[in-house]
């Protein structure tokens, strides 16, 4: 069954460089939804590479900003 929170490593609504920063976690996240069973480690897994996802996103777009500066 596909875990919910794959919804949020989608990439395609991002501007083009934040996707190539975001596709490999989406990835990662469909690989290991489709490998592992569900259970707590998974979901917890899954989660914090969300988090990861979201802090590299985040560091992408201040690089960006700053670059432009």
């Amino acid at each position: 069954m596909s875990d919910p929170i794959l919804q949020h490593f989608s990439y395609a609504h991002l501007p083009r460089h934040l996707q190539a920063v975001s596709q490999p976690f989406h990835a990662v996240a469909a690989s290991m939804d489709a490998a592992l069973p569900d259970g707590p480690e998974k979901s917890a897994g899954l989660r914090k590479l969300l988090e990861a996802k979201d802090c590299m996103v985040r560091a992408a777009i201040e690089w960006r900003a700053e670059k432009a500066s």
